[in-house]
């Protein structure tokens, strides 16, 4: 009962990300965005989508279903995290590359501290999600797949984000 009722829930937040995303999405394309990295997005998506897939799969062959509270309450505490990480980013948070070229990149919130710290929780939770009800499958074969996605999309985003805006780079002193 308690796995239907996380995983649920986890659905659910995922769809409710999805649609905050497409709602950025609609707002960055008004304000100027380009997209980015639209080769190995449909992987992303395929990659989430056979995860929820397996998590249930998996849990479901086990001979004896059982849960770790000590995880689901640590990924309870990463999701805090992510709350904070789209805060940060507000209008800006998607799950695609957005860049609007005369926009900065964001500096405050999590982004303080992390340079990317909305993948770093996406590892967490690719990792805790099947942890908590001991689906270890799910969690080593997701884990290297997500690992080798993120690889990707990182560079990608990293480009992205070296292109500073013309009105904001630094000029050099004539000393």
């Amino acid at each position: 009962m308690i796995f239907i009722l996380f995983i649920s829930f986890v659905i659910l937040l995922r769809l409710g990300e999805l649609i905050l995303s497409k709602k950025n999405e609609k707002w960055l394309l008004q304000n100027g965005a380009v997209e980015y990295g639209k080769k190995h997005y449909p992987f992303i998506v395929a990659l989430h989508i056979l995860f929820f897939i397996s998590l249930i799969i998996e849990y479901y062959k086990q001979q004896t279903p059982s849960f770790s509270l000590f995880i689901l309450v640590f990924y309870f505490i990463v999701l805090a995290l992510k709350f904070w990480v789209i805060l940060s980013l507000g209008k800006f948070w998607n799950t695609k590359i957005f860049r609007i070229q005369s926009v900065p990149s964001i500096k405050k919130g999590a982004y303080k501290y992390v340079k990317h710290p909305n993948y770093l929780i996406v590892i967490f939770e690719i990792a805790l999600i099947p942890l908590a009800f001991h689906l270890y499958y799910t969690a080593i074969i997701f884990s290297l797949l997500n690992a080798i996605i993120l690889t990707i999309r990182i560079k990608e985003e990293n480009q992205v984000l070296q292109t500073q805006p013309t009105w904001f780079i630094p000029k050099k002193s004539s000393k």
